[in-house]
């Protein structure tokens, strides 16, 4: 049996925590991904009520796939969260599905235990199932080794970003 499942409703509490978990480790504590904008509980807060009802939808375009604390009742070891979206067909994808991972995140005191490797397997089996030609995703430093365990390549990034 799999450590890993599908989040539920009311795992998004827990979710949001190691979201947070995953900022602080990319910009530093409380850091806001570079966006702006509201602190940790603000942000949280406002995200609740949204990340249940995408929660809740087991058959759209948003999964998250979690492993629960073995220490800890009520709280989550690990996490990775993905979307699948829809491109223009081209070469190598000419159905034009993308899947995008993001919000990998494991809790500090459970790292090293492959729990972040178990999630993602589940989140790849989940684009495979929904026909993504490809999967895209930001790897800090630390977490490359792992993603390129799993066949991710370097791409060159020409992405460039507007806040709305």
């Amino acid at each position: 049996m799999s450590l890993v499942r599908r989040a539920r409703p009311e795992d998004a509490g827990e979710v949001l925590r190691l979201r947070q978990v995953m900022i602080d480790s990319l910009w530093g504590d409380g850091g806001d991904g570079g966006g702006g904008g509201a602190g940790p509980a603000d942000w949280q807060a406002e995200s609740v009520p949204v990340l249940r009802e995408r929660l809740a939808a087991r058959d759209g375009d948003f999964a998250a796939f979690v492993v629960d604390h073995p220490g800890r009742p009520g709280t989550l070891a690990a996490l990775v969260a993905g979307t699948v979206e829809y491109r223009i067909g081209k070469p190598g994808n000419p159905r034009g599905r993308v899947g995008y991972v993001f919000s990998v995140a494991t809790d500090p005191d459970a790292r090293r235990r492959g729990y972040a490797r178990a999630c993602m397997q589940e989140l790849l089996a989940w684009f495979r199932a929904r026909g993504a030609g490809h999967v895209l995703l930001n790897a800090s430093p630390q977490a490359e080794p792992l993603y390129a365990s799993l066949g991710f390549t370097r791409d060159a990034d020409p992405s460039m970003r507007l806040p709305l």
